[in-house]
């Protein structure tokens, strides 16, 4: 179980201060999935950045029942000045993990090449996504934190991505953030909207997205689909 409790986020903008989260409270039972809707800007990455530890909240809590991955798709933690292979040593080591099966995944999952043996600071940000992407799947969290990962890579790539994550891992915990509704309407079975620093809940994904939608003041063109933002 993953109990956040409270969390408060503000950043300094000009004139004051922006709240991100007010006071943000929830449960993660295992193997649940939580889509979290927003716009650009909501907060969602800051809340997947505070419940994974890679950021401090300015109040509240987060108890972590479970093993928890960083942001998917997140590259902040590399050590840019290492080359990736000395990367995936480095979380190798810090999860008591298998080094050398490790570097044989992400060898063949990232696709990099020659890379993998090049500084991360020299990867373009797709390079550093696949990168983060693959080696945050050698190693078995039981709740995955995803972050518009659906923006990952090409096309087939992205298909490799969801083979991974909700084929062979569709046991784990997930919490995913993403303004694009159809992506949390298809991988989530409950549904939350963060929207001026709140989050409301729902059971059913058209009452969620009913809900941002008309919190963002959106308006759908002629002849659009019900999911699609």
């Amino acid at each position: 179980m993953i109990r956040v409790r409270n969390l408060t986020k503000t950043y300094p903008i000009r004139g004051g201060h922006r709240t991100i989260l007010d006071s943000v409270s929830f449960d993660l039972a295992p193997g649940r999935k939580l889509g979290i809707l927003g716009r650009n800007g909501a907060g969602k990455s800051t809340l997947i950045r505070i419940i994974s530890g890679a950021e401090r909240a300015d109040a509240g809590t987060v108890e972590r029942g479970m093993s928890v991955s960083w942001p998917l798709a997140f590259s902040g933690a590399f050590q840019t000045a290492l080359t990736g292979r000395d990367n995936v040593r480095f979380i190798s080591r810090i999860y008591n993990s298998d080094f050398e099966r490790n570097i044989v995944a992400v060898d063949e999952f990232a696709e990099l090449g020659p890379y993998l043996h090049e500084p991360v600071r020299t990867y373009s940000s797709g390079m550093r996504a696949r990168l983060a992407f693959a080696m945050s799947m050698i190693i078995e969290f039981d709740c995955f934190l995803i972050d518009e990962i659906s923006a990952v890579g090409d096309a087939r790539f992205g298909q490799k991505c969801q083979a991974e994550l909700f084929e062979k891992r569709a046991d784990r915990a997930m919490i995913i953030v993403s303004h694009d509704a159809a992506y949390v309407r298809d991988h989530c079975d409950h549904f939350a909207v963060l929207h001026d620093g709140h989050m409301h809940f729902h059971d059913d994904f058209e009452d969620a997205y009913t809900l941002f939608k008309g919190l963002i003041g959106w308006t759908p063109p002629p002849d659009s689909g019900t999911a699609s933002s």
